[in-house]
């Protein structure tokens, strides 16, 4: 019986266990329930959280509270992005952030860092907006995968000929170009940006201004200022004299490059040289007076018929709308230079061309045997250097000769605003890089003659012409004097849309001018 009692309250026991056991399986797995339920309901709300807060940072308005320099809305507003026929408006992130499936999240949230960032940390007026519209940079933040998003087909049946032909070019160079090259002021208005045939370009009236009808008479080598006939434009000529140096750089020398070695002695007559590059006002006389508006690309056959026919209209606004006048005239090919000096020539009556490699070494140093024409190493100048990008270069001394990326506001100055090496030249090391008659060649110097070389011309053939001096694109180490680069027609013709290019204008060398040099003839006492 007590046998019997005990097996009872054990089973009992036993049975409680159980049903204790099950319960709190039960109430286990209702917990895990309850966790698994709470973490998807607060995943659903982070979520939703985030798709509110990614369509509320991606509002126009919201991009704009951020980017409030001046041009950003007004100029997108007036764009044909909101402004056209159809109705139809692109928004701040259709443009400046890649389609959702194409790295969307990423590019906004690396850009959402920079632009916070900059909002509480930087003051926006000291940005150079100019600059942050060039293409180089502008691609940083306009994506390529956005702009086919939207414009699908290439060629509609509304698009002309030249635009089918630049679509074509476009897409067998998609690796070297975007988008941008060609249209890279569509999505901000810019009034002075012509995506066409700019047939208006360079209509100056001389009314009411003097109109010289003689040439300069020179009869002393000494400097004068010429008068170009059947325009109101002068510019003056510095008289060079003759002299030596040694053309080049050694490895020993900041900066240098392979192709500025070796040294060599040099020995040059004397010469006339203008005291700035060719200016808008010069280069328009000849183009106004000469230029043929319904000749196409490729139609003269001579450069003789080519030198007094004159250029064709060119592709855009070649001045970029940062004005004409006395700036330094720009985007011009070296032929057209070369016709430029032809006609120049023939309109006064002198031998006018474009300075040899030498020439231009000898007046750029004007007696000076190191990196630049004043005092200085580039090490100091250069933000290239680390020290400098930390701390910042002193460039009070050479911002005085030179128009370069520190103080050029990404663009060309007016003359006025350097000072003039010792032979009275001006931006011979900055503003705009100048055009040489040389023919390029890496080793030039190495095949000079042995011992001091008169007068030398450098290779009789090649491909690419001499560019000499720095631009206001560059840093101090390419503004030394003994810099050399050289002419890239094919890169410089990239967004040209026409079929042939042009002969006439490069429309991708913004940086790139030339001055004249007149050789004095045996009047010049």
């Amino acid at each position: 019986m007590v046998e019997h009692s005990t097996y009872s309250i054990i089973k009992m026991e036993r049975k409680r266990f159980n049903f204790v056991r099950r319960i709190s399986k039960l109430v286990q797995r209702r917990k895990h329930l309850f966790i698994l339920l709470g973490g998807v309901t607060l995943g659903l709300v982070i979520v939703q959280s985030m798709e509110v807060a990614m369509k509320h940072t991606s509002t126009d308005e919201y991009c704009l509270s951020c980017h409030v320099h001046d041009h950003a809305g007004d100029s997108w507003k007036l764009s044909s992005h909101v402004d056209n026929k159809g109705g139809v408006q692109a928004h701040c992130v259709d443009c400046h952030l890649p389609p959702k499936g194409h790295g969307h999240l990423a590019a906004k949230i690396k850009h959402g860092a920079k632009d916070v960032y900059g909002y509480f940390f930087k003051d926006s007026t000291d940005f150079n907006w100019e600059a942050k519209r060039a293409p180089e940079i502008a691609n940083g933040f306009t994506y390529e995968s956005a702009c086919l998003k939207c414009h699908t087909n290439l060629f509609p049946t509304t698009l002309s000929q030249k635009g089918d032909d630049s679509h074509l070019y476009y897409l067998a160079n998609q690796e070297k170009m975007t988008c941008l090259n060609c249209h890279q002021k569509m999505g901000h208005y810019d009034p002075t940006y012509k995506h066409e045939h700019n047939k208006d370009f360079g209509n100056n009236s001389d009314e009411n201004k003097t109109v010289y009808t003689a040439a300069a008479e020179v009869t002393e080598f000494k400097n004068y200022t010429e008068f170009i006939p059947g325009s109101s434009v002068s510019f003056n000529m510095k008289a060079i004299p003759a002299g030596e140096f040694e053309i080049g750089s050694t490895k020993d020398d900041s900066f240098s490059e392979k192709d500025e070695y070796p040294k060599k002695k040099v020995k040059l007559s004397r010469f006339f040289m203008a005291e700035v590059e060719v200016s808008w006002d010069e280069f328009l006389a000849w183009f106004n007076q000469t230029s043929s508006e319904g000749r196409k690309e490729g139609d003269a056959k001579t450069e003789e018929v080519d030198a007094f026919s004159g250029a064709t209209p060119p592709w855009g606004a070649p001045d970029q709308g940062w004005g004409k006048g006395t700036r330094p005239a720009i985007t011009m090919s070296h032929h057209a230079a070369v016709m430029y000096c032809k006609w120049l020539s023939a309109v006064t009556g002198k031998n006018y061309r474009l300075p040899t490699e030498a020439e231009w070494e000898y007046a750029a140093r004007a007696g000076s045997k190191t990196a630049y024409f004043f005092e200085g190493d580039p090490k100091d100048y250069s933000n290239q250097t680390t020290w400098n990008k930390i701390f910042g270069a002193d460039t009070t001394f050479i911002a005085r000769y030179v128009i370069y990326d520190v103080n050029s506001n990404s663009k060309t100055q007016d003359p006025s605003a350097v000072k003039a090496n010792p032979f009275g030249l001006k931006n011979m090391l900055g503003n705009v890089a100048e055009f040489c008659s040389d023919w390029y060649a890496s080793n030039a110097y190495a095949k000079y003659p042995k011992g001091e070389v008169l007068n030398p011309k450098g290779p009789k053939k090649g491909r690419e012409h001499v560019v000499r001096g720095g631009s206001f694109k560059d840093d101090a180490g390419l503004v030394r004097v003994a810099n050399r680069d050289y002419t890239k027609t094919k890169a410089w013709l990239k967004t040209d849309p026409q079929v042939p290019k042009s002969i006439w204008w490069y429309s991708d060398a913004v940086h790139v001018g030339f001055r004249v040099v007149c050789e004095p003839d045996e009047r010049v006492k």
